[in-house]
């Protein structure tokens, strides 16, 4: 799997997701010694090519003279989620997608699920972003370092988590509940969904509780993956 773009590759070889970059014939110097150091650091070989075959590489002209690979990105199981939860002796934090189709925002969730802390990312087969190169290099590299699950019906998955004692929370702007008002030290699954349609009225009926975040400003809703960093932030620094 190819990403590229020069911020997109640092962040991916800090988090050790490449295993190879591909870097374009003339880039500027500071940015070449940079991008060696930081190659050398991750121990990943750097190969240099003409900005053509970059071009053909990646089918745009747009990757600011540098692609990398990394290793491929594979659903997990949901026992992994479990697994991680325990080997860091925390309480269990899961962040189920309920129709989350665009892939930079599939991308930025799994990104801020991974550096804020949650144990795993859950999406329904149909209504979701594919693991696309996109949604990696959104991500920053973090589906290196966070199980992803793919289910076939979130309803009958939301039916499963509670039967294992698992609260689930759903975001929803029109909620009654502000999140001062929860209890967050549960194993708990956060539902986020859709930024156009919100919930789906099973899923949302399947919650708990429905939470929202208070708003000031004049726009009342939020991006999704920003809706879901502050949650989940909340959620881990409440348990801190």
């Amino acid at each position: 799997m190819l990403i590229y773009g020069r911020n997109p590759v640092l962040e991916a070889l800090f988090s050790g997701a490449v295993t190879r970059v591909y870097a374009a014939q003339g880039i500027e110097k500071a940015f070449a010694q940079e991008l060696e150091a930081q190659c050398s650091k991750a121990d990943v070989p750097i190969e240099w090519h003409p900005r053509i075959e970059l071009d053909q590489a990646v089918k745009t002209t747009q990757h600011q003279g540098v692609v990398a690979e990394l290793e491929e990105t594979t659903w997990s199981e949901l026992e992994d989620c479990f697994a991680l939860a325990e080997q860091r002796k925390e309480e269990l934090l899961l962040v189920l997608l309920d129709g989350i189709t665009d892939p930079h925002n599939f991308g930025a969730i799994i990104r801020s699920a991974e550096v804020l802390g949650a144990h795993g990312v859950i999406v329904e087969e149909r209504r979701s972003a594919p693991l696309s190169p996109t949604v990696v290099k959104a991500s920053a590299g973090a589906t290196a370092h966070l199980p992803l699950v793919q289910v076939k019906n979130l309803p009958r998955l939301i039916d499963q988590l509670k039967d294992q004692n698992i609260w689930v929370y759903g975001a929803a702007g029109e909620a009654k509940t502000s999140l001062n008002q929860l209890d967050f030290n549960r194993p708990l699954a956060l539902v986020i969904g859709s930024e156009g349609d919100g919930l789906r009225r099973l899923v949302r009926e399947k919650c708990d509780e429905l939470v929202k975040i208070q708003t000031r400003g004049q726009v009342q809703s939020l991006n999704a993956s920003v809706a879901a960093a502050i949650l989940i932030h909340e959620i881990v620094s409440r348990r801190s």
